[in-house]
C-alpha cells in the first residue's frame, strides 16, 4: 500500500493521477475531503492531520510506502511523517526536497528543506530523495499583476532557470514509488530549457495575447512581491531576497537530464504547459 501526502497540491494531484493510470493500490492523506472530491476514486481516502500526530497510526497502518510533502518552512510536520512511518514499518519514503539543498553554506531557501532530508536520513528509512528546480505553476502568482497592470515584476535580471512542469515532477514519483532500485537515490528534476523572466513572460504574452511589461522589482519590497504577492512571513522574506540575489547571479540556470534519464522521454516545454494552462494565466486559477 502507498500513501501519499499533500495529495490536493500541484504536484500531488498529478500524481494521484499517474498511481491511478498505473492501477497502484494506494490511499491518500486529507484533512478535508472536500478537497479531494474530484481526485479518482481508486484513492483510498482516510482523515490526518501532519501537524496531529495522534491522528497518524490509522494512517500509516499497512502501509510499505510514502509519498511525503509538507509545505511551508517548518520541519514539524516532516519529523511526525516520519516518525509513524518508523512505527509502522514502512520501508520506503519518497521525500520532495528541493534543489535550494544545494550549496555550502545552504540558502535560507532550502535549510528547511535540509532538515527534512536530515530528519528522513537520521530515521533509517530507505528513502529517495527528489530535489526539483522552479516549478513552471510558480507563474500563475504573476497573475494578478498580468490582469491588473500588464506588469511582471523581474527580480532576477539576467539570471536564468530551467522551470519543471509539476506533472514531471510527479511521474518521477510515480516510478520511484512503484518500482524497485531507486531507495538511497537523490535525483535532481529540471525543465529542458534555462529562461529569464523576460523569456517567460514572453512566452505567456504570446501564448495569452496580451501585451505585458516587464519591469524590475528594486526595492526588498518588490523582489518579495514578485514571488508572493500578498507578502510573505520574515523568515521567507529573508530567504527570497537571498534566492533572489543568488539566482541573478547565475546566468547559465541549474540544467539535469534527470527526468529524460528516469522517464525516457524529454521534460514537457514551457511553451506547452502555458498553451494547457492559458485560461488560467488569462483570468487567474489553477494549473491544469
Amino acid at each position: 500500500m502507498l500513501l501519499v501526502t499533500g495529495a490536493t497540491g500541484r504536484i500531488g494531484r498529478e500524481l494521484v493521477r499517474e498511481l491511478d493510470a498505473r492501477n497502484a493500490e494506494f490511499r491518500i492523506l486529507v484533512r478535508d475531503p472536500a478537497r479531494a472530491a474530484d481526485l479518482p476514486a481508486s484513492a483510498e481516502r482516510v482523515l490526518g492531520d501532519l501537524d496531529e500526530p495522534s491522528t497518524l497510526a490509522p494512517t500509516f497502518d499497512g502501509v510499505d510506502r510514502v509519498f511525503l510533502l509538507t509545505p511551508g518552512i517548518g520541519v514539524d510536520q516532516a519529523a511526525n511523517a516520519v516518525a509513524a512511518a518508523r512505527i509502522a514499518g514502512v520501508r520506503h519514503i519518497v521525500l520532495l526536497s528541493s534543489i535550494w539543498v544545494f550549496g555550502d553554506p545552504v540558502p535560507a531557501m532550502g535549510r528547511w528543506h535540509h532538515e527534512r532530508e536530515r530528519l528522513l536520513r537520521a530515521s533509517g528509512i530507505p528513502a529517495t530523495i527528489l530535489r526539483p528546480g522552479g516549478f513552471m505553476t510558480n507563474v500563475l502568482e504573476w497573475g494578478p499583476s498580468i490582469r491588473e497592470e500588464g506588469v511582471v515584476l523581474d527580480a532576477i535580471g539576467p539570471g536564468r532557470s530551467a522551470p519543471i512542469d509539476p506533472a514531471d515532477i510527479a511521474a518521477v514519483a510515480a516510478l520511484v514509488l512503484t518500482e524497485n532500485g531507486h531507495e538511497g537515490q537523490t535525483y535532481t528534476l529540471t525543465g529542458d530549457e534555462t529562461f529569464t523572466i523576460a523569456e517567460q513572460v514572453a512566452i505567456i504574452a504570446a501564448t495569452i495575447g496580451r501585451r505585458i511589461e516587464v519591469r524590475a522589482a528594486t526595492t526588498p519590497e518588490e523582489i518579495v512581491r514578485s514571488r508572493y504577492p500578498d507578502g510573505a512571513p520574515k523568515p521567507l522574506a529573508d530567504a527570497i531576497l537571498e534566492a533572489a540575489a543568488l539566482m541573478r547571479a547565475d546566468t547559465a540556470g541549474v540544467r539535469t537530464g534527470t527526468v529524460h534519464h528516469l522517464l525516457g522521454r524529454r521534460p514537457r516545454t514551457f511553451s506547452d504547459w502555458c498553451a494547457r494552462n492559458a485560461h488560467a494565466l488569462r483570468l487567474g486559477g489553477e494549473a491544469e
